[in-house]
């Protein structure tokens, strides 16, 4: 089943290292976009954010978080009831 999360970031980027840690700990899938390597993804995660900095994480809720904080992103996990572990 595809995920209902769309994560645009970059390999260099250290808060969306951190933020792929937060999904992988919690046992929740996303789609990543590298805004680095696909200007279509990098132009989506403006046009969603109305900002140029990653990550830019989008919710099927239509909410989105950019540059979320550990605590911030479990939340949304949670509220979602995505957390599996």
């Amino acid at each position: 089943m595809a995920s209902t999360i769309d994560f645009y970031g970059a390999d260099w980027c250290g808060d969306c290292r951190r933020s792929k840690a937060v999904f992988a700990r919690l046992g929740v899938d996303y789609n990543l976009f590298d805004v680095e390597h696909d200007e279509a993804a990098a132009a989506k995660a403006i046009e969603v954010s109305g900002q140029k900095h990653i990550p830019v994480i989008h919710f099927a809720d239509g909410t989105v978080l950019v540059e979320p904080s550990d605590t911030q992103l479990t939340a949304k996990l949670q509220e979602l009831g995505l957390v599996t572990k």
